[in-house]
């Protein structure tokens, strides 16, 4: 069975010393989460990940989720309990609104646990993982009533949400559904139609499901201006909160997926449930770019989260297995042969790994920051968080988990022909990882999204700031030889950036195609500065650590490693990516489709 240590100590250095959260004690939720506090909150979400989720990762693969004949569904064996102890432990609603009876805790904290939590099984965090969406969307949209009945039980666990988006004839073009919304004389309406690839759209696990549903009232506009959100429970709520009949909607068939096979991702029928608006008339879509966007930012920690436990079993493999000797001679010479670790390729795949796991995790705290500050700070900081928040979910959302995929193939590859078979795991990491590059938004639509809205967006103002801030950062690396050898490679790739936004800016407008054809790799661009931007801060807050005493022994010399080796050999790759965008599109379209 794969192992799984959460990495504690990564984050606390990054609390602690990258990002500094007490500088935010004055906002809520950051005074509550002091060191102690944090410390104590991670190494309880470890020991639950560790010792609860994780040894139901494989024989939860294997069993999978079982539809019964009267469409109930019956979750892998253990899942139950493991769900009971993670909603009484209060790990749903760790960054609700404590109004609601959430804990209020930042939500960069609420994003490590749920790193924490996936690393250690997709597939059963995955069921939690919608409903603080879903309660998101809730208060930000929905009605007094609506609020008081459906997300205290959403933030406490009792109760469990879902989005149902994507139907059998449209997935990312939402103003082709046709689910209808029939209004009725008390005020709900009657919700007809089909959805597919519902994730926990029916389980075991909690007595009611809120499902969050896109319909289209009959009358309403064409396309995505005539969409309306709904409420649509499993199961009626009474007027005193207690639950009553069952709702017109159940699973028609459990999807046969590649991976996360222990989590139920369901074709949900609804055969006039009722429902009840949420916000307005039409505006639906808006309501659900609540849940979009978090889910997003939820899918992207998936990417890394993979990574990480991909990277933990094969850089222990690499320890263990014995294979040929080294290159500059036997390491091992009392040995039959030396550990794979000391061949300079096992090494390449390994650090490759790492030093996006770490950045990636920093970038995603980052961002995560952005949400609190941006909902708790005056008028100008909340306008800053908005723009970054904006511009990064894209790059997050389609970098992360691009790289997260190839990073669990890199590590299958790491333990040869014993990574291609069940026994030891990893193949299950990479069967999981590759939903994540496909759903919430395809990677190519992410790509699509920041080129074409999110860069522009403002006059590119979020864009702007955020250059100035990495030039911020080069600057504050000083004359510490360590650090300042890290400048020199981070100045190139943001160079290249410059020169690949100003191409789109230049040659885009005029023929869109070009942008098409270059969103891709200008999103991987981005993230390649963006990750190496993060590489900047960690190693000049391990240096500080060093220089005041309070780093572990080789803590920051394996940083810095790090740091090189991603700029080095990483960073570069910016140089491909800005000759692909320079290239346009004519090659690619020049080839009519009936060729193909």
């Amino acid at each position: 069975m794969p192992s799984y240590k959460a990495p504690v100590d990564e984050v606390l250095f990054l609390f602690n010393d990258v990002f500094k959260i007490e500088r935010h004690a004055n906002l809520p939720g950051f005074a509550e989460a002091s060191p102690d506090v944090v410390s104590a909150i991670l190494a309880e979400s470890a020991r639950l990940s560790e010792t609860v989720l994780l040894p139901l990762n494989a024989s939860g693969d294997r069993q999978g989720c079982q539809r019964g004949a009267d469409c109930s569904v019956t979750t892998p064996d253990g899942f139950r309990p493991a769900y009971q102890a993670y909603a009484e432990g209060g790990w749903v609603g760790i960054s609700g609104d404590p109004a609601f009876g959430g804990q209020g805790l930042p939500q960069a904290l609420g994003a490590v646990v749920n790193e924490f939590c996936t690393s250690a099984n997709m597939a059963f965090t995955m069921y939690p993982g919608l409903t603080k969406s879903a309660f998101s969307a809730l208060l930000a949209h929905g009605s007094e009533a609506q609020k008081a009945t459906y997300v205290p039980k959403l933030v406490s666990g009792e109760w469990l949400g879902t989005m149902n988006l994507t139907e059998p004839q449209c997935g990312t073009d939402l103003g082709l559904i046709r689910t209808r919304a029939v209004p009725q004389p008390d005020g709900s309406y009657a919700i007809t139609g089909q959805k597919i690839f519902i994730s926990a759209g029916e389980h075991d696990l909690t007595p009611n499901i809120i499902h969050l549903v896109l319909a289209r009232v009959e009358g309403a506009p064409a396309g995505t201006k005539g969409i309306s959100l709904f409420i649509v429970p499993k199961v009626l709520v009474n007027e005193d909160g207690s639950l009553g009949a069952r709702n017109g909607v159940t699973c028609g068939s459990i999807e046969n997926k590649m991976g996360l096979h222990a989590n139920a991702t369901c074709v949900m029928n609804y055969d006039g449930a009722a429902g009840w608006m949420v916000g307005e008339p039409n505006k639906g879509l808006a309501a659900m770019f609540v849940m979009m966007n978090e889910a997003r930012l939820g899918v992207a920690n998936q990417g890394l989260a993979l990574s990480e436990v991909a990277y933990q079993n094969a850089a222990a493999y690499a320890k263990d297995r014995l294979q040929g000797r080294a290159l500059s001679g036997r390491a091992a010479p009392e040995r039959a042969a030396d550990p794979i670790i000391v061949h300079p390729d096992i090494r390449r795949m390994l650090m490759g790994i790492r030093a996006f796991n770490e950045a990636a995790r920093a970038l995603l705290m980052s961002t995560a920051l952005q949400i609190d500050l941006a909902r708790h700070t005056d008028k100008a900081g909340a306008q800053a968080a908005e723009d970054r928040l904006g511009l990064m979910t894209p790059v997050l959302k389609g970098v992360l988990t691009d790289l997260g995929f190839e990073n669990c193939v890199e590590a299958q590859q790491v333990l040869g022909g014993h990574g291609y078979v069940a026994e030891w795991g990893v193949e299950q990491f990479v069967r999981d990882a590759r939903i994540a590059m496909i759903y919430e938004g395809t990677n190519g639509i992410q790509a699509l999204d920041l080129v074409g809205r999110k860069l522009p967006k403002d006059g590119g103002r979020a864009y702007l700031a955020y250059l100035a801030e990495v030039a911020e950062a080069m600057a504050a690396m000083g004359d510490d030889e360590r650090l300042s050898v890290l400048v020199q490679p981070m100045k190139e790739g943001l160079e290249r950036l410059g020169q690949a936004t100003m191409w789109l800016m230049g040659n885009a407008m005029n023929k869109p195609d070009n942008a098409g054809a270059g969103a891709a790799d200008y999103m991987h661009l981005f993230g390649r500065v963006a990750l190496g931007h993060m590489w900047l801060l960690m190693a000049k807050a391990a240096v500080d650590k060093e220089r005041e005493s309070r780093a572990p022994e080789g803590f920051a010399r394996t940083k810095l490693a790090l740091a090189r080796f991603y700029m080095e050999r990483m960073l570069p790759e910016t140089a491909t990516f800005l000759s692909r965008i320079s290239a346009g599109a004519d090659t690619l379209m020049a080839m009519p489709a009936e060729a193909f």
